[in-house]
């Protein structure tokens, strides 16, 4: 099976790496891709948002498989010109990747499936905002209905900040240029607050058939003891030995299923991967939001526990053949991943520092080092930070605390100045 991996990111690392290790595989391209994957793959230069350019390369390349990374090539409906052009693609097309360009709209689908999520105001002016904050009460949660790169949820107990971002998102100026993508026009989505600990749980799925895979917990804090601004994510551990034991089969089938079975009902079926970020709350098992792809950072520490060959996995998925997939088989142990992130993030993202260290790290044993934002430098030729999260240093072992030694092992030998990383990562599991 020859695959292209779209996207340039740690997550897309990830699906390199499980890729070029899988005997299913026998090329593993990757567009445009980092200097990390230039390894394991073989890089092109395309434009990720241009379903044309995708395409005409997928076609080039004689590939079998495209696999796309990132949330906004999918809905921006990359994968639907990719399929129009012959080429197996795992990764909703535009109207069924909704689900995570509009929050709005994800509420109005888990409404109309009967799955459990947090009540919730869609705002489009200050004066409903001030309305919902006061209904709800602290902490406040504020969210940008459309794609906001991880940046686009405030939860405070600080009305006046609550307002701020409010405002921010319905300015369009929350994440930057990109903020409020996937939506009609701005609005902004107040909610409850959910108590108790976040999981994902990731869900591949041709429009019928559902497999979970083994569900994983991400810190998304910057600062230890989880203080400090939201981030995109740093770190993460699977699986999860303080989860209920039917938690996947309860998720299942109240979430997973329930929701895919809707977007069959309306026309629009989801095929490819649906994330589900669960709070496990004091009232019971709540949606906090649906993403249409892999997440990061818990993509590193899931995919390296997967003992099945991820690319039959996808391929068929893509295909509408997951119901023939024999059951997924899964390594013994667990995986932790540490982020390192590049001085001034998650607010100014200091770019252009020199990388050091990742051959020692990768050296430690049981680590990889995933690349999620370097470039190569043009004074000295070597690896500079190019994105606020530029590394995930990843971490197999026989539990969680061996996987999590030797992760921090490998974080130790990583040197980038003025570099952060969270010291508690899967502390005490």
């Amino acid at each position: 099976m020859r695959v292209l991996v779209i996207g340039s990111g740690g997550r897309e690392h990830a699906l390199v790496l499980a890729l070029a290790g899988d005997l299913a595989v026998d090329e593993v391209h990757a567009a445009p891709g980092n200097p990390g994957m230039a390894g394991p793959a073989r890089l092109h230069e395309v434009n990720p948002l241009d379903g044309d350019e995708v395409a005409d390369l997928a076609v080039r390349l004689r590939a079998d498989l495209v696999v796309i990374g990132p949330e906004a090539p999918l809905v921006a409906g990359v994968a639907d010109v990719v399929r129009a052009a012959g080429v197996a693609c795992f990764g909703p097309g535009a109207e069924a990747a909704r689900l995570e360009g509009s929050k709005a709209f994800a509420k109005e689908v888990m409404a109309a499936a009967g799955v459990p999520t947090a009540m919730a105001h869609v705002c489009a002016a200050p004066p409903a905002v001030e309305a919902a904050l006061d209904a709800f009460g602290p902490p406040y949660v504020v969210k940008d209905d459309g794609l906001a790169g991880g940046k686009g949820v405030v939860v405070t107990d600080d009305r006046e900040e609550a307002l701020a971002h409010a405002h921010a998102c319905l300015a369009g100026t929350a994440a930057g240029p990109g903020a409020g993508a996937g939506v009609a026009r701005r609005t902004v989505l107040v909610e409850e607050y959910l108590d108790g600990p976040e999981v994902s749980l990731f869900a591949v799925t041709d429009g019928e058939t559902v497999v979970p895979l083994v569900p994983a917990q991400d810190f998304k804090r910057l600062g230890d003891g989880d203080t400090g601004p939201n981030t995109g994510g740093m770190g993460a551990f699977a699986p999860l030995p303080e989860a209920p034991d039917d938690l996947v089969a309860d998720v299942t089938t109240r979430v997973l299923e329930p929701t895919v079975a809707e977007m069959a009902r309306r026309g629009t079926p989801f095929a490819g991967l649906l994330y589900a970020g669960l709070a496990l709350s004091t009232r019971g098992l709540r949606v906090v939001e649906f993403n249409v792809r892999f997440g990061d950072p818990e993509t590193q520490v899931v995919l390296p526990l997967l003992e099945s060959s991820l690319g039959t996995l996808l391929h068929a998925a893509a295909t509408g053949r997951l119901a023939a997939v024999p059951p997924l088989r899964w390594r013994d142990g667990a995986a932790v991943t540490v982020v390192v992130a590049a001085a001034g993030y998650p607010a100014a993202a200091r770019a252009g520092d020199p990388v050091g260290g990742l051959d020692e790290a990768a050296a430690c044993e049981g680590v990889q080092v995933v690349h999620a934002g370097t470039a190569q430098g043009t004074a000295h030729g070597g690896l500079v930070t190019a994105g606020g999260r530029v590394l995930a240093v990843t971490a197999v072992g026989a539990d969680v605390p061996a996987a999590r030694d030797r992760a921090y092992r490998g974080v130790a030998c990583v040197r980038i100045d003025g570099s952060q990383h969270r010291s508690d990562i899967a502390a005490s599991r």
